[in-house]
This record gives structure tokens, C-alpha cells and sequence, in this order.
């Protein structure tokens, strides 16, 4: 099986920690900002579950600019071959 060797950014770390930190941010953006804490330094990838909510986040209007970035990061870092 192939494995995806992307990292969350320093960035994207921590616009994640801040998601966390919001009592305002909705559970889909929780869930994708704890994805790409979880990828930060490891060899994790994006579970196919969460790769699916990724893609509807990212088709959608109704999340902000900030899920989106979330959403692109933890794409990034999905299965390869899942993808195929």
C-alpha cells in the first residue's frame, strides 16, 4: 500500500489549535482541525471517513475560508491509492 508522506504545516497547525480553542466552531471543522493536529509530525493519514467529509466541506458554501483550509490539508494527506 502506498503511503502519503504530507505533514500539516506550522500554519495549518495552528489555525487548527485555535479551531480547537473556539467554543463557536462546528463540530465538521473540529473534527478536521483535530485530523490535521494529528498528522502534525506523524505518519497518520486522513481516514476515508474523514476524507469524505473533507470533500463535502470543500464543495459546500455554507463553511468558512478557514474549514476549507482544514478540509485542503487533510485531503492532502489521504491515502494515495484510496483515491485510485
Amino acid at each position: 500500500m502506498s503511503t502519503n508522506t504530507k505533514k500539516t504545516s506550522g500554519k495549518m497547525a495552528t489555525l487548527a489549535a485555535q479551531t480547537l480553542s473556539n467554543p463557536n466552531a462546528s463540530a465538521i471543522t473540529k473534527s478536521l482541525a483535530a485530523s490535521a493536529l494529528a498528522q502534525r509530525g506523524t505518519d497518520k493519514q486522513t481516514s476515508a471517513e474523514l476524507e469524505e467529509k473533507a470533500g463535502k466541506a470543500l464543495q459546500s458554501d455554507k463553511y468558512s475560508e478557514e474549514t476549507k483550509a482544514l478540509a485542503a490539508s487533510v485531503l492532502s494527506q489521504a491515502n494515495k491509492e484510496r483515491g485510485n
